[in-house]
């Protein structure tokens, strides 16, 4: 198993080099939609996997190597194949990572946060990515599969108290999966939450990969898109993941990849488009050909058109 992996290009963290602090597949959680597939056997309790030495030696060797390419590191990232916080020397891990003098991510379903331990841990980072996918225990128990210890009161209280404690960047995550969660009353329940914990950015993000379980669908565009404005009508800053990263980095003169590199992260408005071609010096046959290539949507809402990032097909 690999534990230091990249750096990868990340939406969020720029140049991330990715650290698996956890063997496939510990997690508190056997997510419908996982990626890695599920859980074995849930746990709750940290263990040791890896020594700190071994992470620290791991993540010092790639960082070397990266530098010697000239390939910068924005952060080092926990993203394990399990839960990161089920790691039970990740304080000390992180203390150790310190001296590389690179900012440190944890992207963590909070299953854990309810503890004060793991609170005081994800503190000593500097960016903390929460799951929450729902604020309903049943939704939550369908889709999460939690551990049977586990209450999504106490998480969600968790996430609050963290939230007042850590003095760094703290987003979330909401993966929206088709019939389950994707309702008006679970998002706006779901966008109060996050609205009162009071993340700096929220992430929408649907399954692209293949999933845990067979039949695990992504909403449609427009299901998405009304996510997004209602997430955007209580919070500062949203964006979508929808597994575009590499446009989303995309540099370039060209307006079809402005366009497609904007609509991965959220949908934009005919008006808006319109603005861009005109400054682009270009015409409106462009978009034709982007939704005749099957690279776009157009979608209504609220009486508004929009035009969205097509999902790629698993």
């Amino acid at each position: 198993m690999t534990i230091a992996f990249g750096p990868v290009p990340s939406r969020r963290l720029g140049r991330s080099l990715g650290i698996n602090n956890i063997p496939p597949k510990s997690c508190s959680y056997s997510c419908l939609y996982c990626q890695v597939g599920s859980t074995v056997e849930k746990i709750v309790e940290p263990q040791l996997f890896f020594t700190p030495e071994e992470i620290y030696q791991a993540a010092n060797t790639k960082v070397k190597q990266s530098y010697a390419a000239d390939e910068p590191i924005e952060y080092l990232t926990f993203v394990p194949d399990g839960e990161p916080a089920l790691d039970i020397n990740l304080g000390k891990t992180i203390e150790l990572l310190r001296s590389l003098d690179i900012p440190i991510a944890i992207i963590s379903n909070a299953s854990l946060l309810s503890r004060r331990d793991v609170r005081e841990i994800f503190c000593l980072a500097d960016w903390v990515s929460v799951k929450v996918d729902s604020i309903s225990e049943n939704i939550w128990k369908n889709l999460n599969r939690p551990h049977a210890s586990l209450h999504l009161h106490d998480i969600l209280n968790g996430v609050r108290d963290f939230a007042k404690q850590f003095s760094g960047q703290l987003v979330s995550e909401t993966m929206l999966i088709e019939n389950i969660n994707d309702s008006l009353d679970s998002v706006e329940g779901i966008a109060d939450f996050l609205s009162e914990v009071g993340v700096s950015k929220a992430y929408l993000s649907i399954p692209t990969r293949p999933t845990a379980e067979i039949g695990i669908r992504a909403p449609s565009e427009l299901v998405v898109t009304q996510a997004y404005q209602c997430f955007s009508r209580t919070l500062p800053h949203v964006e979508y993941l929808i597994g575009y990263e590499g446009d989303a980095f995309a540099v370039t003169d060209d307006i079809q990849e402005d366009l497609l590199s904007i609509t991965a992260v959220h949908p934009i408005r005919e008006s808006a488009i319109k603005e861009m071609l005109i400054r682009a010096k270009g015409d409106w046959s462009m978009i034709d050909e982007l939704i005749d290539d099957g690279k776009i949507k157009e979608v209504d809402y609220l009486g508004q058109r929009y035009y969205v990032r097509r999902f790629a097909e698993k």
